[in-house]
């Protein structure tokens, strides 16, 4: 394994995997329904103000930094929370049509690439957000928490990839397996 902290503006990025994470996370037990009398909507200061507000903000200092990838992803990711937290959707179509459009940012953002974990993260986001679409669609709340669960993987993988770097965890797997010849070192 690297113990390296993975490429891009440093500390800006650590800030929004938390800032991600933490959503992610609110929002997908509210969504699972696990712990009883919290609902997705009891989320809605966090997607708000550390979702929407400090993602975009993040977004911004990324883009200072001359990081366009992490700005864009941080930028767009906070948009759509923001948007997410003071829109009321006047219908479960329109929730769904909402989170389609979320899972293709998201898909956009797994295709662009970036560190494994970011991918990783991006990439379950893209799941969640279509199952959860596929779910406001159908109005099927068994597909509604298996999107929930995919939400709080994402924002676990998130909130690791944050910590890690700050705590200097591995964030890497090594591509080789161990063998006749190889050390750890290389």
């Amino acid at each position: 394994m690297d113990n390296e902290v993975s490429a891009g503006s440093g500390t800006t990025i650590v800030a929004g995997r938390l800032a991600l994470g933490v959503t992610l996370l609110a929002f997908g037990l509210g969504t699972t329904g696990v712990i009883d009398g919290v609902a997705a909507s009891d989320a809605v200061s966090v997607a708000h103000y550390v979702g929407g507000v400090a993602l975009f903000l993040v977004g911004l200092l990324a883009f200072r930094a001359g990081d366009g990838v992490s700005g864009t992803g941080f930028v767009a990711l906070g948009a759509l929370w923001f948007t997410w937290a003071v829109g009321g959707h006047s219908s479960a179509h329109a929730a769904g049509l909402f989170l389609l459009l979320f899972a293709l940012v998201a898909l956009t953002l797994t295709l662009a690439g970036g560190d494994g974990l970011g991918q990783v993260v991006h990439g379950l986001l893209f799941l969640a957000m279509l199952v959860l679409a596929v779910a406001a669609f159908a109005g099927s709340s068994v597909l509604s928490k298996a999107g929930g669960w995919l939400a709080v993987l994402s924002g676990a993988v998130a909130w690791y990839a944050a910590t890690a770097a700050l705590a200097h965890w591995p964030t890497v797997l090594s591509g080789r397996a161990a063998g006749r010849g190889v050390t750890a070192t290389g």
